[in-house]
């Protein structure tokens, strides 16, 4: 049965039709998102974005980076059934990681596991020898369990703002040993390296540094997004598409 719109209606289809075109066209050849891939986000405050703790699909994934990723690549890449998880808890140092780390992180099966952590072990008094210690035996422990898993590891940064401005000079040290931490055990388990400080210390060139971290610690919508843009972009330098 042959179907006729009206012209209004059918210029309007073609475009949507052109449109969601152009959308998958302008996607990265995200290659570490293969079909059926779970990609389960692992951390802080700044993973968890608020994030519901319900099935309610409209909160689940907070309102930061992680979620910008999966609303972008599961739209563009949803004939690929991609399952986007969060499981960033505010507060959490890697001692706390490490309670938790069966139940949310080992059991939900990640085939891609990125993990943020770092800075609350810098102000919660977490050695840096701890830290490196503990996140390494995460790290293989999660290999252990799901050898085929794709890790990516991202450093922990500030800024001096808010609270952080008075003890910067004291406190930033500390933090800079923890990313070079997170710099040895990418090399070392075979992980995707998201180097954070870089851009946001390049991204106050563009704008103030309130623009995009307004506490010191917790990006703005502006460096959210900034974030997410870095995270595709290691990840897909990475794990090259084919040509």
């Amino acid at each position: 049965m042959n179907i006729h719109l009206p012209p209004l209606l059918l210029a309007a289809a073609l475009l949507a039709g052109a449109g969601s075109a152009r959308a998958a066209d302008a996607l990265e050849p995200l290659a570490a998102f293969g079909k059926e891939t779970r990609i389960l986000f692992q951390g802080d405050s700044i993973t968890d974005g608020n994030r519901g703790r319900s099935a309610d699909p409209n909160h689940i994934l907070g309102h930061g980076y992680a979620f910008i990723i999966a609303a972008k690549f599961g739209a563009g890449y949803a004939e690929r059934n991609l399952t986007f998880l969060n499981r960033g808890n505010s507060g959490n140092t890697v001692l706390d990681l490490e309670k938790r780390w069966q139940k949310d992180t080992l059991d939900l099966k990640p085939g891609l596991l990125s993990v943020l952590i770092g800075v609350n072990d810098n102000s919660k008094g977490v050695s840096v020898e701890q830290y490196e210690q503990v996140y390494d035996q995460l790290l293989t422990a999660a290999k252990a369990a799901h050898p085929k898993l794709k890790l990516v590891l991202c450093e922990p940064f500030g800024m001096a703002l808010g609270a952080k401005k008075a003890i910067f000079a004291t406190w930033n040290p500390s933090l800079q040993q923890r990313q070079a931490v997170v710099a040895r055990l990418a090399a070392k388990h075979g992980a995707a390296l998201v180097r954070f400080q870089k851009i946001f210390d390049d991204a106050c060139q563009r704008a103030p540094a309130e623009h995009w971290i307004w506490d010191g610690v917790h990006p703005t919508y502006s460096g959210h997004q900034l974030m997410a843009d870095e995270w595709v972009r290691t990840v897909n330098a990475f794990w090259p598409a084919a040509k």
